[in-house]
């Protein structure tokens, strides 16, 4: 039963900042990555940030040096914090782990509700 929850969306105008977040519970061994997604309305999800395993962050190049992702190990929560938003930057957000459960399960991607982020100008 493992869950993540997103929050912190909402409505900012143009050239504003928001900070998502998302918090993993439930029976969790380890998280092995952390990613978000997003649809913005009408489109397909597509991915804007992801932490490899590796321990680098990846980022879609249409939010990349706007968008910085970050989390707290201890809390098992991760952000993304958003800056100089635009309008196409409109959607509902998604928040993504492959998380270890044990007892001898194999991993498994874990998704959040998503959180919807309408930006206007």
């Amino acid at each position: 039963q493992v869950q993540l929850v997103e929050s912190g969306g909402g409505s900012v105008q143009a050239g504003g900042s928001l900070r998502l977040s998302c918090q993993a519970s439930g029976s969790i061994s380890s998280i092995n990555s952390w990613a978000w997604y997003r649809q913005p309305p009408g489109k397909q999800r597509e991915l804007v940030a992801v932490a490899t395993s590796s321990g680098t962050t990846n980022y879609a190049d249409s939010v990349k040096g706007r968008f910085t992702f970050s989390r707290d190990n201890a809390k098992n929560t991760m952000f993304l914090q958003m800056g100089s938003l635009k309008s196409d930057d409109t959607a509902v957000y998604y928040c993504n782990a492959d998380v270890s459960i044990g007892g001898g399960l194999p991993h498994l991607a874990v998704w959040g509700q998503g959180t919807l982020v309408t930006v206007s100008s």
